[in-house]
């Protein structure tokens, strides 16, 4: 098995977290619309997972940059730049990305759910990517 494999293999893994990740977050958020839970929980839940979402998603920018898959990085960092993005920019009083007492104002109930249905659209189309690269690498022989 070549370098190629491995990092396919490793890609297809923090793929699958980050599109476990992104179900999480829908499921959440639609827990939030629907009232099952109270908006200071669901951003509880979901600014815990902000941060490691963040490493892992620009770990495989990273790992894509350094190994020269060039066309799969110009694919897969505008998200990775976005999010880190995001999370630089937040205002320095929020508790986080997701701020319990705003979440209800000016649509960004909507605007998150449709944030992480894109995520999760994305991060679906790369993990079967992933697999198919690794797969590839692994026949390959490489």
């Amino acid at each position: 098995m070549g370098p190629d494999g491995m990092l396919f293999i490793f890609c297809l893994f923090d793929e699958a977290c980050l599109l476990f990740l992104a179900v999480y977050f829908v499921i959440t958020l639609s827990d939030l619309e629907c009232d099952y839970l109270n908006a200071r929980t669901c951003c509880e839940k979901l600014n815990f997972w902000v941060l490691p979402e963040v490493i892992a998603q620009d770990i495989l920018v990273v790992l894509l940059l350094i190994t020269g898959h060039w066309f799969i990085f110009l694919l897969y960092a505008p998200l990775g730049c976005w999010l880190t993005y995001k999370l630089v920019m937040k205002p320095s009083g929020d508790i986080g990305m997701f701020d319990p007492t705003e979440i209800h104002n000016r649509q960004q109930l909507k605007n998150y759910m449709r944030e992480s249905l894109i995520r999760l659209g994305i991060h679906l189309i790369f993990f079967f990517i992933y697999l198919y690269m690794m797969i590839y690498s692994l026949v390959k022989g490489d």
